[in-house]
């Protein structure tokens, strides 16, 4: 091609089968879909089967899984792998909400997805406190569930996208501290003797 060999047809042909275009958001959610950041999390039975999606038998550091992160600060995917109860929920909610954005959520096992065999006041499904992603069905999912629903997400991430969580389910407003909400509150404060958010009222000038 440098030397003048290929033209017309044979040079259009040649460029084409060498040269790949695509756009940065496609790129940078096929680098996202293809290297996801699972939290070390486990709640119960259904984390040893997680654990078993990493051994050599499953080996999914092939697809780019296996860098489980033990901060939420560091982790884009939480897999929810057990029951969970009323009072762990705010807890998992917590986690969650650390997590870097975009970051997504599966539902491992029948109890974090419709509460299984433990169907009591006591237990509440996944996707009644955080966004739920993918749901993997059994009492537990054996490691291959996993890694194919993980494949699923992937498949997901890569076809839409989009930015978070909030944008895909509409869950603007939903932020626990927004800066901008806070200054214009003490702004409004400052300009009219109204009630103060944090429980003070301040007299205008």
């Amino acid at each position: 091609m440098l030397t003048g060999e290929l033209e017309n047809d044979e040079l259009d042909k040649f460029v084409e089968e060498k040269l790949m275009t695509t756009t940065l958001d496609k790129a940078a959610n096929w680098a996202r879909g293809n290297a996801f950041m699972p939290a070390t999390f486990g709640l119960a039975c259904c984390a040893l089967e997680m654990m078993g999606a990493v051994n050599a038998r499953m080996d999914i550091a092939r697809f780019g899984f296996e860098a489980f992160r033990a901060s939420p600060r560091q982790a884009d995917l939480m897999i929810i792998s057990g029951r969970v109860s009323i009072k762990m929920a705010p807890v998992v909610r917590r986690i969650y909400d650390q997590m870097l954005e975009p970051k997504w959520a599966i539902a491992m096992g029948a109890c974090s997805s419709s509460m299984g065999v433990f169907n009591n006041y006591a237990i509440v499904p996944a996707d009644k406190f955080l966004p739920v992603d993918i749901h993997i069905p059994g009492c537990p999912p054996r490691p291959e569930a996993l890694v194919y629903g993980i494949l699923k997400l992937r498949a997901m991430v890569l076809s839409k996208p989009d930015e978070g969580w909030r944008a895909r389910y509409g869950g603007g407003g939903t932020e626990e501290f927004d800066p901008k909400v806070l200054e214009e509150s003490i702004e409004a404060v400052n300009a009219e003797n109204i009630p103060s958010p944090l429980g003070r009222t301040t007299p205008s000038a």
